[in-house]
């Protein structure tokens, strides 16, 4: 539990004019992100249970990101994270299964490498199951331990070449920066959503193949 001392820390971090810019510009850059995909829900009902969510997360993703300890470079004006691109990663089995089978835990936050219309890209994901040698992530549906996807037609939609990866800082960065290559070469990055830039003040840097500890 947070003590008095907490709050009166964020209290003082908060009268800090950098740290309250960079909370209004994040803040204004994802409901200016996010309004475009709600104007296409064509469900009424759910289309109000988002509107009337949006603040709470527009809010919980600028403080975490502000105050959070993401060692990466925030461009707070356009919203996403900055660092040097490196090759494009490839998939690992052995290594992977080596990890999956002895230390993966739910609720990780994992690299998830996508393939699709030539295009490679890294994705933030959590671990929510495991069982029968498989594991669950949030989005990007069932995998087995060495990485491949899982067939199941629940996932008929998601594109059929994802790998689970072995997560590492090179890789968690890459996906928080939206890396992306086509046959090797760079492109430009892609643009995270709220889900993923939360996600990434969730990972416990100083060693991203564990849990972070919640204080």
């Amino acid at each position: 539990m947070n003590g008095p001392g907490h709050t009166k820390q964020q209290s003082t971090i908060w009268q800090d004019e950098a740290t309250r810019l960079a909370y209004a510009e994040l803040a204004n850059v994802f409901y200016a992100r996010e309004i475009p995909g709600l104007s296409a829900e064509p469900d009424p009902a759910r289309l109000q249970r988002r509107l009337n969510s949006l603040p709470y997360y527009v809010e919980r993703a600028a403080t975490h990101i502000v105050l959070g300890e993401v060692p990466l470079e925030l461009d707070s004006h356009n919203g996403c994270w900055l660092a040097k691109q490196g090759k494009c990663p490839q998939w690992q089995a052995e290594q992977t299964q080596a990890y999956y089978v002895n230390q993966a835990t739910v609720g990780l936050v994992v690299p998830v490498l996508v393939v699709d219309g030539g295009i490679t890209c890294l994705y933030l994901d959590t671990l929510d199951q495991s069982r029968d040698g498989l594991w669950h992530c949030n989005q990007f549906g069932w995998f087995d331990n060495s990485g491949k996807a899982h067939r199941d037609d629940e996932y008929a939609q998601l594109p059929a070449t994802r790998y689970l990866l072995k997560p590492s800082k090179a890789l968690m960065t890459a996906a928080c920066c939206g890396h992306r290559w086509q046959y090797h070469k760079m492109l430009p990055p892609r643009t995270l959503g709220l889900r993923e830039m939360l996600l990434a003040s969730s990972i416990n840097w100083p060693n991203v193949r564990k849990k972070q500890q919640r204080k």
